[in-house]
């Protein structure tokens, strides 16, 4: 039994006493605890690959910020990892491939991962969250979308063009058709593995979708996107978030996914005209939790309003910033569960 199903109820577009709130990357350097923890361990790695400390992280901001759910603390690296490609995660720097994928014979080495032999950590990590969380709130999984993975597999590192990825889209499509297959294959799998294991809702990043001109983005990420909304949606509710493709809406709403992820620059109204019937979650502009606690209210206010008329899981238009005031941000959930609009 949920104590607080408000987040699940929404996400299933069901009408809730008030709008539910959580926060894409609640799991980290804003909460003091968080750094404590982090900078007694090796690195990033550690944390994530260690199921009772990646449970830890993945609570503290159900005690510190009251947020109506918790997202499993991960990285959507370890997809390709899993696979065969492993990353490192350099500090200051963000994730390095020491090797990318250049060639035919590079995707035949990869492997569609088993989600239990390859990344039972993650797994064993939501079990003891969801355990320890005993019904307090809903727990949330995700995954990295097959075109963002393909991108930094190719790349090797976060890049402001990911000219590399986009390059093979043009020279050589097959070629990244056999690997966002493969792609595709390991993250149904894993994503199933993680309802298995007790996810409730899970969530589909496609952090680097608005690079991509439409046509591409519709042959080479919404089709395997839609793969895995028809795969996982008689198991769960799932969230696409796709930031910066706001021309992608209609595609996703014939998709079976419950809700909309929506970016700091799209308009809540359009999103509802394209998507009807969908839950939306979103958007307040991360960098406005920068300005005064009144700020923060009467921004986090004003983004409520423009969600009116339909199923509303407040959210940022993208991760939280790392050097966020942990007050601002308790003031923003704060006005959400407030609001009487």
């Amino acid at each position: 039994m949920l104590h607080n199903d408000l987040f699940l109820r929404a996400a299933r577009g069901e009408t809730t006493e008030r709008t539910p709130v959580w926060l894409m990357r609640q799991a980290g350097r804003i909460l003091p605890e968080y750094r404590k923890l982090r900078g007694s361990l090796s690195g990033f790695k550690e944390l994530v690959e260690t199921p009772a400390l990646a449970a830890e992280v993945t609570i503290q901001p159900i005690d510190a910020l009251d947020v109506d759910a918790a997202i499993i603390f991960s990285d959507i690296l370890v997809v390709p990892d899993a696979m065969g490609l492993p990353y490192e995660m350099v500090e200051a720097r963000g994730p390095l491939f020491p090797t990318t994928i250049q060639s035919a014979a590079d995707v035949a080495r990869l492997r569609v991962a088993d989600p239990h032999e390859h990344l039972g950590y993650v797994l064993e990590a939501i079990r003891i969250t969801k355990k320890a969380l005993n019904g307090r709130v809903p727990l949330i999984g995700f995954a990295g979308a097959p075109w963002t993975i393909l991108a930094y597999m190719v790349e090797g590192h976060g890049s402001k063009t990911f000219s590399k990825a986009r390059r093979l889209l043009y020279q050589e499509p097959a070629l990244a058709h056999l690997l966002l297959e493969k792609i595709t294959a390991t993250t149904i799998a894993y994503l199933q593995a993680q309802v298995e294991a007790g996810a409730q809702v899970v969530q589909v990043f496609d952090s680097w979708a608005g690079i991509l001109p439409p046509a591409h983005y519709t042959e080479f990420s919404s089709r395997y996107i839609a793969q895995i909304c028809a795969a996982l949606a008689p198991l769960a509710p799932i969230t696409v978030f796709a930031k910066g493709a706001w021309w992608a809406v209609p595609e996703f709403a014939a998709m079976p996914c419950r809700t909309i992820g929506l970016d700091w620059n799209q308009t809540p109204a359009d999103v509802r005209a394209a998507a009807p019937g969908k839950t939306l979650q979103g958007n307040l502009d991360p960098a406005a939790l920068y300005g005064t606690r009144a700020q923060v209210k009467a921004a986090t206010e004003a983004m409520l309003r423009r969600f009116a008329g339909g199923p509303h899981i407040a959210n940022l238009g993208h991760g939280v910033y790392p050097d966020t005031d942990a007050d601002n941000v308790r003031v923003f959930v704060d006005t959400v569960k407030a609001w009487q609009g």
